[in-house]
């Protein structure tokens, strides 16, 4: 059974970073295309950024250049380091795991980003 799970959110103040990380006990991690979508109360789901299983990355245009995906295939994890965040990206923040070529994607139970003073 596929598994991801979230971890490193947290409460920060606007200016601050936090790196999230996402587990995934998939086999064959690497084959799966990777990304982190966000959520805010009362707002759709998002993409923030993806990683391909080639590790070509895309961003959201509200993230780049602050936001950085990684990915960690020997530890079947994706990382999203987050820096000089804003009130707005506070939001659940959700990992991805897709396969094109099937269709498969599974989703982990997201971790929550406030942004606050």
């Amino acid at each position: 059974q596929v598994q991801l799970v979230e971890s490193g959110g947290a409460l920060v103040q606007p200016g601050g970073s936090l790196r999230l990380s996402c587990a995934a006990s998939i086999s064959i991690f690497s084959i799966y295309n990777m990304g982190w979508y966000r959520q805010a109360p009362g707002k759709q789901r998002e993409l923030v950024a993806s990683i391909t299983s080639g590790s070509v990355t895309n961003y959201a245009d509200s993230v780049k250049g602050r936001f950085t995906i990684s990915r960690d295939n020997a530890k079947n994890t994706v990382y999203l380091q987050m820096n000089s965040l804003k009130y707005d990206d506070t939001a659940v923040y959700y990992c991805k795991a897709s396969r094109a070529l099937t269709g498969q994607y599974y989703w982990g139970k997201g971790t929550l980003v406030t942004v606050s003073s």
